[in-house]
């Protein structure tokens, strides 16, 4: 396991960074759009070899399943922002142990700025975006997140494979699975899920903006940043 705390300097992208074009990202969107998990990972693996990591929130373990399957050295990333629930905590010892996890986590400085002093937007910034932003420009080419359609309204469009605000490649191989096709692969491979998704969280944050909500809402980000008009953190 790796830790990294992370300064503020502005990041660098190094001199061997690949880039891509919107154009040749549209391509592979189109190409992949029909295709399942495990074959989106396995292109991945095969166009960024070591040059892409995962992001995980360990809400479960779903993506680390589909991917260290493919490449069981993968590198996972976790942002541990000083303020995650301990089932959250707890969920990531368990995959320790389960997949033996290639596992980045990733610090903020201990002078960050907090929820209570400096507001929501700015917690994130640089408890999330900032450590996420400096480790992809130093390290990746590209990165899979979990992030599906159904998840939210806001998510709705959410493409295989894009072009992120870095210019770096995202990819999403669970985009077009849905809340019924997760279930039963996770019931079937003995996914680890956090505990609190059964508490009533469909979606898990930092323990501050995060609150339970009615299992009649269809939106599942509903108790993240509930009272606010926010709805994304910033890294996606």
């Amino acid at each position: 396991m790796h830790i990294t705390n992370t300064p503020f300097e502005t990041p660098v992208a190094p001199p061997d960074q690949r880039r891509h074009s919107a154009n040749e990202v549209a391509a592979w969107n189109n190409a992949l759009s029909g295709a399942g998990p495990t074959d989106v990972i396995r292109w991945a693996v095969d166009e960024f070899g070591n040059r892409i990591c995962v992001t995980a929130s360990f809400a479960d373990t779903l993506l680390i399943d589909f991917a260290t399957k493919v490449d069981p050295d993968m590198e996972v990333v976790f942002i541990d922002t000083g303020f995650h629930f301990p089932e959250t905590l707890r969920t990531v010892k368990r995959a320790m142990v389960r997949y033996a996890l290639n596992l980045t986590v990733l610090r903020p400085a201990a002078t960050s700025a907090d929820l209570w002093a400096h507001g929501i937007d700015t917690c994130c910034g640089t408890r999330k975006i900032a450590p996420l932003e400096r480790h992809l420009i130093a390290n990746a080419d590209a990165w899979m997140s979990g992030l599906r359609r159904d998840d939210s309204t806001e998510r709705a469009t959410t493409p295989v494979i894009s072009l992120d605000r870095r210019g770096l490649v995202k990819v999403n191989p669970l985009a077009a699975w849905s809340a019924e096709e997760l279930n039963e692969y996770a019931a079937a491979n003995d996914v680890l899920v956090n505990p609190l998704s059964f508490e009533g969280y469909p979606s898990i944050g930092c323990w501050p903006c995060t609150t339970p909500t009615d299992p009649s809402d269809t939106d599942k980000r509903a108790g993240r940043w509930a009272g606010s008009t926010k709805t994304e953190c910033g890294i996606h």
